[in-house]
């Protein structure tokens, strides 16, 4: 059984008998335990890892790590240990784009996923010139406020605000800035999950995940906007359960 990493990756509820492994990679500005409650309902049949990126909670005093590729090259020898059970990937957001740049590196080293879920996120080759990331405060925190995803109580605490401020300008920076190499495809399975009212990816952006594997794909369309997940937790999991067997 490999080790875990503790900086890294939080296991919530251990599975060390599972079958599978399932890494979950938040949102920009999210943490590790945005995935607690996934981790809860998949244990025991599914052993449940959440990453935590620096700069947050407890990585506070980190500095954040401001590119997608960064991100997937500093992960890729956190998880390639973990090769010893099937590992599956689900990405949420920006999650979404480095657990592909991070299934791109295990491939290479040999390691194929059992399944990359990419959920509200549009795929790599749909770009949008977006500079969220360059706003003022206020019109940062405005864009974090429309997608609805961060609790609203947040906002009322000044010092939590700043203390917040600088990891999702860093998060959107590095989400709004990839330019995903046009190489080589995915060879494990993609699902792309999405909410039909999502303003960051529309469903053509979503089928376009197709196009970097040469495995199956699936679309999954939720009714919701781009925290479609926090409405339809139980089937979205139902889903990862039934295709992990």
């Amino acid at each position: 059984m490999a080790a875990i990493d503790d900086l890294w990756v939080r296991r919530y509820h251990p599975a060390p008998e599972a079958r599978h492994q399932l890494l979950c990679l938040p949102y920009a500005g999210g943490s590790a335990s945005y995935f607690f409650p996934v981790s809860r309902a998949l244990s025991p049949q599914v052993d449940v890892l959440a990453v935590q990126y620096p700069g947050r909670q407890d990585r506070r005093h980190e500095p954040c790590v401001e590119s997608v590729e960064e991100l997937a090259d500093l992960l890729v020898d956190v998880v390639k240990p973990w090769a010893d059970r099937p590992l599956s990937l689900f990405g949420h957001s920006m999650g979404a784009s480095v657990a592909f740049e991070l299934a791109l590196r295990l491939e290479a080293l040999g390691i194929v996923p059992h399944s990359l879920f990419a959920s509200g996120r549009r795929a790599p080759g749909a770009h949008r010139d977006e500079r969220i990331h360059q706003r003022d405060d206020q019109g940062l925190l405005a864009e974090v406020k429309r997608l609805g995803g961060t609790d609203s109580n947040l906002f009322d605490d000044d010092e939590m605000v700043r203390m917040i401020l600088p990891v999702i300008r860093s998060d959107y920076r590095a989400a709004e800035t990839y330019r995903p190499d046009p190489g080589p495809k995915l060879t494990a399975p993609i699902v792309a999950l999405v909410g039909d009212d999502d303003p960051k990816v529309t469903l053509d952006e979503a089928r376009m995940w197709r196009d970097h594997t040469s495995g199956p794909f699936e679309l999954e369309v939720f009714r919701g906007g781009h925290f479609y997940l926090n409405a339809h937790a139980g089937t979205v999991v139902d889903g990862i359960r039934g295709r992990l067997g």
